[in-house]
């Protein structure tokens, strides 16, 4: 909204009142400046810690700034934390049985060759488990 009222002053030779006329915007939200304070500082820190600790969410990171001696309001954490794009990183599904080049099933699914082994309607044989740890 600024920016159109920025760019039709610019561009048009409009007054700020005829700009904010013709978008419908309100005059004082135009001009309003925030006096939030510059939070930098507290963002590269939480950062740092998220990358530290990766599975560690804003509360946690909260915590953890607390103890460092940063008083910030929860909510506060959570808004930079969601602004920052910061989010508990996810751990990966284990594949397998974690013997990979040793075993020779690994737990997969293989098609019934003959029909006599089709127990299961769908003509898939069972997982043929691990030699070395019977999973």
């Amino acid at each position: 909204m600024r920016e159109a009222v920025a760019h039709l002053q610019a561009c048009h030779g409009m007054s700020e009142r005829r700009a904010c006329r013709v978008i419908d915007a309100d005059r004082k939200s135009v001009r309003y400046r925030s006096t939030r304070d510059d939070d930098g500082s507290l963002r590269e820190k939480l950062r740092e810690l998220a990358n530290q600790r990766r599975r560690f969410g804003y509360r946690r990171l909260h915590i953890l700034l607390r103890r460092e001696g940063v008083m910030i309001n929860r909510k506060k954490t959570q808004r930079l934390y969601r602004e920052e794009g910061l989010a508990v990183r996810r751990r990966r599904a284990q594949k397998g049985c974690g013997h990979e080049g040793t075993c020779s099933g690994a737990g997969a699914a293989e098609p019934a060759l003959e029909p006599r082994l089709r127990a299961r309607p769908d003509g898939l044989r069972p997982p043929v488990p691990c030699a070395q740890c019977g999973r």
